[in-house]
């Protein structure tokens, strides 16, 4: 294993660019003509561009023209899956688990997830999502593509009861050896799948591990009405309630997509709230047809951490967190019949500070404040798809691109500048994943690593 350190970042000023501020509460808004003074990865000052002489010692980035933005934080994904981008459409939930993505993630190999982890990095920078939340196979390959290329991860190994007492136990040396490394930039959760795909005794055991090493769960739980209803036909408790009783809230959990929710459940979360958080992946649900939608309203009314994610490729089809904070943002509106909730700022948020919740990093990213970790993100919004410029968090949410991304800083790190990357080899990457694609694709074996009947 190589820790891969990138070296110390040293000092760093943003110069001239506007900033968004983003409050814990109440409206966000932008602070014209600033300096983002960095220091050793830590945003020292945020001040009026030309408040004090630059002394000549540190690297310096134009942001002239620019929005400065907190990383985008996507809070649930399995990034290696951009290799199966696109092959799995217009089929049912039921068919694209068993007939078409459980049969070719069955051909994954330690290598493959290494190919498609680093593409998807790449992927990421690009869009500014300077961190991630994954959940995955071949977990340390994942840890080295973030340790590489300067990103921000927790990475959660996949666990499912049939891998036996070995996985799990495999689960855990993962956490115990990659916890806290490149830097701090690689953080580590346990990732029990599903409460329907590991059994009550595993989640124990789990959640068990999870206070002792003092880490969190991350794991897909109430993806939907169906789940829910099927749980409480089978065992008379939903699949919240199985958390609850299995001891995962209590340990820390970040719940994948919640759609299945229901009232009785809001108040064994609102318990664990300070430590509960609930990604909503919207493309997802209205690429599969599903309803309900995640219940934000009533989760943020609970006190309960409301994050945005893509999901992994084979179903979002990007890792663009723009597009999921955009379709959060509308399919909320719609949902609860108010075009007046889920503002503008609301939404950049919950993309932003919470996400940094919902990955147990609130006091480190997800603002730009003298303190914070320097995950910064320069916007340029001068396109004609943004302009008139009338408000610049509503083109923010509505209007901006991943394109729209010009430099992505992290830990004080210029990972991309002027639209160049810097820590990865693009076009290798993307000639190795296509070296690969026909083989993960082949699903004529008839193997699958689960079958999906929750």
């Amino acid at each position: 294993m190589s820790d891969r350190t990138p070296p110390s970042a040293g000092r760093l000023l943003v110069r001239g660019c506007d900033v968004l501020r983003v409050p814990p509460e109440g409206a966000c808004e932008v602070l014209p003509a600033r300096d983002i003074v960095v220091a050793d990865g830590v945003i020292e000052e945020v001040r009026p561009t030309g408040a004090a002489p630059d002394d000549g010692t540190a690297e310096v980035v134009d942001g002239r023209g620019l929005l400065a933005v907190p990383g985008l934080v996507n809070a649930h994904t399995h990034i290696p899956m951009v290799l199966m981008r696109g092959a799995a459409e217009d089929v049912t939930v039921e068919a694209w688990f068993n007939e078409r993505v459980w049969p070719m993630e069955s051909n994954l190999t330690a290598a493959d997830v290494r190919a498609g982890a680093r593409l998807a990095c790449a992927e990421m920078i690009r869009s500014g999502v300077t961190a991630f939340a994954d959940h995955y196979f071949f977990p340390e390959q994942i840890a080295e593509a973030v340790a590489e290329t300067g990103l921000r991860a927790d990475i959660a190994p996949t666990y499912f009861s049939s891998g036996g007492q070995e996985s799990l136990e495999a689960g855990v040396r993962f956490a115990e050896t990659w916890h806290g490394r490149a830097a701090g930039r690689v953080t580590v959760s346990l990732g029990p799948h599903a409460p329907y795909t590991v059994n009550d005794a595993d989640l124990r055991t789990l959640a068990g591990h999870a206070r002792e090493l003092g880490l969190r769960i991350h794991i897909h739980a109430a993806e939907h009405a169906e789940q829910t209803q099927s749980s409480l036909e089978r065992r008379g408790i939903t699949p919240i309630r199985v958390l609850y009783e299995t001891g995962v809230l209590q340990a820390g959990a970040l719940i994948a997509h919640g759609c299945g929710i229901v009232e009785q459940d809001l108040p064994l979360l609102a318990e664990y709230a300070s430590t509960t958080a609930v990604a909503c992946c919207p493309k997802v649900y209205l690429k599969h047809a599903l309803s309900p939608l995640t219940p934000v309203r009533e989760l943020l009314g609970a006190g309960v951490t409301v994050a945005v994610g893509t999901d992994g490729a084979a179903g979002h089809n990007t890792l663009d967190v723009w597009e999921a904070l955009r379709l959060l943002a509308l399919t909320q509106k719609q949902a609860v019949r108010d075009a007046t909730w889920m503002t503008v700022s609301d939404t950049l948020r919950l993309a932003m500070r919470g996400g940094a919740r919902a990955l147990g990093l609130a006091n480190r990213i997800g603002a730009l404040e003298p303190g914070m970790r320097a995950d910064i993100v320069l916007t340029d919004l001068s396109g004609a798809h943004c302009r008139p410029l009338h408000d610049p968090r509503a083109a923010l949410v509505y209007s901006a691109r991943a394109s729209d991304v010009r430099t992505v800083i992290v830990d004080g790190r210029v990972l991309m500048r002027d639209g160049r990357l810097l820590t990865v080899d693009e076009p290798a990457l993307l000639a190795e994943a296509e070296a690969r694609v026909a083989r993960i694709l082949d699903t004529s074996h008839g193997r699958a690593v689960q079958h999906y009947d929750p």
